[in-house]
């Protein structure tokens, strides 16, 4: 899991010495609920910490997870990844096309980039990392490793630095 692909979306400092690598899928509940606790654990570690994104949609149950993934691909190439990656998780209901486009709108980015056609440049990117989750066996979302160490049950701040210790 070194690849240089896995390094596209870092939150945090990108030399902190503790990573944690989510994969995750912004249709899935679980990562909506995640997300906050994986924020704050960064937030409060002072430079200690980075949260590396990985995506993996589940497709077969969450039928807006693919397009959403490639419209925070293609916020990334401007520097925007994380802003519109929470906007979709906080907006799960809201992740058709043209919600998408909305979404982008809103946060100052060409909505023409983020949906159908112009969003599919990006999804050797997504497959790479939907790919690399399979073979980290990964099956359900969030999956989430703490240096390498796949972390097991709720996510809760408390349980995260256990595993960080």
């Amino acid at each position: 899991m070194t690849d240089p692909l896995a390094e596209r979306h870092v939150y945090g400092r990108a030399d902190a010495p503790i990573t944690v690598l989510e994969f995750g899928d912004l249709e899935c509940p679980y990562c909506r609920a995640a997300a906050p606790v994986l924020r704050e654990l960064v937030d409060s570690s002072d430079g200690q910490v980075r949260l590396v994104w990985r995506h993996f949609p589940l497709f077969e149950v969450h039928p807006y997870a693919l397009s959403a993934a490639l419209a925070t691909e293609a916020a990334g190439v401007e520097g925007r990844f994380w802003e519109l990656q929470a906007e979709l998780l906080s907006h799960q209901d809201r992740l058709t096309e043209p919600d998408l486009r909305a979404a982008a709108e809103a946060l100052g980015l060409d909505p023409s980039t983020v949906a159908g056609d112009a969003a599919q440049v990006h999804a050797a990117a997504v497959s790479a990392d939907y790919a690399a989750g399979i073979e980290a066996g990964v099956r359900g979302t969030p999956t989430i490793f703490v240096d390498g160490t796949r972390f097991h049950g709720k996510v809760t701040l408390e349980r995260l630095r256990e595993a960080m210790a």
